[in-house]
């Protein structure tokens, strides 16, 4: 959650106005905490959920987490966004992925082994 609402302050620092079209509304820095928040403890659980049911916990936690991801890079894409906003918007997704997989999947590997 900090190294993406950093990655989302810095982005404004550098004039980024993160201004979504539909009805003009300019995503907030607390939004990119609270929403990413979320969805890692949604990796958390999904994680959790592989290591008591998956003979492969850590395969198919990295499979899975990175095919989420991509899904979740087409919002970005189809929100209208200025190019700027768009392309921030496609980093800070990719922030927490490149914190939280590694991470997680060390852990389902180390509890495994």
């Amino acid at each position: 959650m900090v190294a993406t609402t950093l990655a989302a302050a810095l982005a404004q620092a550098v004039g980024v106005d993160f201004e979504v079209p539909d009805g003009g509304e300019t995503i907030p820095l607390s939004g990119f905490a609270v929403v990413t928040g979320f969805f890692s403890a949604v990796g958390i659980v999904i994680a959790g959920a592989l290591l008591r049911w998956s003979a492969r916990p850590a395969e198919r936690f990295v499979w899975t987490a990175v095919s989420l991801t991509a899904i979740s890079l087409v919002p970005p894409l189809l929100s209208g966004a200025n190019t700027a906003t768009t392309t921030a918007l496609l980093g800070l997704h990719l922030v927490p992925a490149t914190v939280m997989i590694p991470t997680l999947a060390r852990s389902l590997r180390t509890r495994t082994d």
